[in-house]
């Protein structure tokens, strides 16, 4: 079974990411806090196959883990595709450096077809 890494700190946007995987035969895994990804990184011993990463959190802005999270061994190859209500910030997160954009909520009728399509490589950006 695939994994993928869900950075929320809103439960409503991870439970309902979790039970849209479920449906493509994946798990997702949550990290409600930017601070603890590399603790669950570390401990997981699952391969990764995405990381659906929120834009926002308290206090704290997503992408300044972007490059760290590039430069983890385990996670040099795994697509991470920026997941925010924010759809105006698609452009500025292309050139950031992710790998696609998923607008919220998410859409369960376009959802299977993109998350296939993020894991054969292809860049999703969809608002």
């Amino acid at each position: 079974m695939s994994v993928a890494l869900i950075i929320d700190d809103n439960q409503m946007n991870i439970d309902v990411l979790n039970f849209l995987l479920a449906q493509e035969n994946m798990r997702g895994i949550a990290i409600p806090a930017l601070r603890y990804w590399p603790r669950v990184v570390d401990e997981l011993q699952d391969s990764i196959a995405v990381i659906f990463l929120d834009l926002e959190f308290p206090g704290e802005y997503g992408p300044d883990i972007l490059p760290d999270l590039r430069h983890h061994s385990r996670l040099a190859h795994v697509p991470i595709i920026a997941h925010s209500v924010n759809t105006n910030m698609i452009d500025s997160v292309r050139q950031m450096g992710f790998d696609g954009f998923l607008g919220k909520p998410l859409r369960q009728d376009r959802f299977p077809e993109l998350v296939q399509r993020i894991l054969r490589g292809e860049a999703v950006w969809e608002v």
